[in-house]
């Protein structure tokens, strides 16, 4: 069963776990499990995808009940009216936020876009960035004698193929556990230290306009155990306590609610 975040009659938004499909794909025919067919099976009705998350990427994921309203949804994540905020755990310490204009190359998958234009040039790509939370832990990763970690607000104005790890790594702080553009021997670290082998990426807010009543939505999807896992080792749970599902008390002594 997944974590059905909103529902009514046009649309449904769920909370992907990492290692998920959205849907079924033939680049990897072994797969089982996938998004979408598992949405239409707990609620009874065909869905309709209107944006994608990578399979290690968890959080939001927005779905239409009728290809009408996937069109209309579709429409606003084309025209940019849909601001996505992500949570990261990045390599080193970030200390300024700032906004990222670096165009990247399209990425190509060997089979999937075997006969693709080749010499397309860079794509404009946009993130915004702010670091929320720094630490520096105790464990030797690599040459170092302690590892240092920050976690990031990320919110992408566009959307190309792993736009946020790209960034990140151009900006030299890549996101732990991304195999194909991070730190191979931090992602082994945060294994072996820290019990997390997934990317630490978190799609975890999805503001739009309701396609059909022109209501403002936000739909926020929590942490998964790994990420709270880590969170509480770093001692940042108090950072996004709507995230890590937990409460704290006031200077009062208060409930914060």
């Amino acid at each position: 069963m997944l974590e059905i975040l909103y529902q009514d009659q046009y649309l449904v938004a769920v909370n992907k776990p990492a290692g998920w499909l959205v849907h079924r794909s033939w680049l990897d025919s072994r797969e089982t499990v996938f998004v979408m067919q598992t949405v239409r099976d707990q609620i009874g009705q065909h869905v309709f995808t209107v944006h994608r998350l990578d399979r290690p990427t968890s959080g939001v994921l927005l779905m239409a009940l009728s290809s009408e309203v996937a069109h209309l949804l579709s429409q606003q994540f084309e025209q940019h009216q849909v601001q996505k905020t992500y949570h990261a755990v990045v390599r080193g310490f970030v200390t300024q936020g700032a906004r990222l204009d670096y165009p990247l190359t399209q990425e190509r998958d060997k089979i999937a876009d075997k006969f693709a234009e080749q010499d397309k040039e860079p794509q404009p790509a946009v993130t915004h960035y702010r670091p929320l939370a720094q630490v520096e832990m105790p464990v030797a990763i690599g040459r170092y004698d302690s590892a240092r970690y920050s976690l990031m607000e990320l919110q992408p104005e566009t959307g190309r193929k792993h736009q946020l790890r790209r960034h990140m790594t151009h900006l030299r702080h890549p996101i732990i556990g991304d195999s194909k553009h991070g730190d191979l021997r931090q992602n082994r670290g945060m294994a072996q230290h820290f019990g997390s082998s997934r990317l630490m990426l978190h799609a975890s807010h999805l503001q739009f306009t309701h396609p059909v009543t022109g209501q403002p939505l936000c739909i926020s999807a929590r942490w998964d155990d790994t990420w709270q896992r880590v969170m509480s080792q770093f001692g940042w749970l108090s950072v996004l306590p709507e995230l890590a599902g937990v409460e704290f008390p006031t200077a009062s002594g208060q409930d914060s609610r």
